[in-house]
């Protein structure tokens, strides 16, 4: 009887997912109302083209804020379109558990080409301090992670497929 409380319960409200869809909405909205693209103008130019007083060049935070609305971005753009696609096709649990494996087996396979081809370019010996091995650390400790968090999902993935489906 709880189970079916759980599931009932799921379908109460809006999900997550839709309200994140409804703020977009709202946001868009708005973005046609001149006072407000004004002010969202001006905050972006605030936070982002900051400007050093004395070189005339980026400072170090917009510089980085940028990098980082960048990255926010791309797994929003990129992860959330395929999770939001398996959505509507296989349900919430299920669609998580594929773009998460498929998340991470992409992470583990990209990262595991930069350990056996990185660097090109520069060689390692032209690099201060750094020796071959020194310049993969990261990139094996990626694989590494990746390839763990890619097994869990893979065996959420079987876990999720053996249970029997409720009555």
């Amino acid at each position: 009887m709880d189970r079916w409380r759980h599931v009932l319960a799921d379908e109460a409200g809006l999900t997550v997912l839709e309200k994140i869809g409804v703020l977009a909405i709202v946001v868009t909205l708005l973005a046609f109302v001149p006072a407000v693209r004004g002010a969202l103008g001006d905050a972006y130019d605030a936070t982002f083209k900051q400007v050093d007083g004395t070189t005339g060049e980026l400072t170090a935070f917009s510089i980085a804020a940028r990098g980082i609305l960048i990255a926010v971005v791309a797994v929003v753009a990129f992860i959330g379109a395929g999770y939001l696609l398996l959505t509507t096709n296989l349900g919430s649990r299920l669609a998580f558990l594929i773009t998460g494996a498929a998340t991470f087996g992409w992470l583990t396979i990209g990262s595991l080409l930069f350990v056996i081809y990185a660097p090109r370019g520069l060689r390692p010996a032209n690099l201060e301090g750094l020796n071959t091995f020194q310049l993969r650390i990261p990139s094996i400790a990626l694989t590494l992670g990746s390839l763990i968090l890619f097994v869990m999902f893979v065996l959420a993935l079987d876990r999720y497929e053996r249970q029997p489906e409720p009555e």
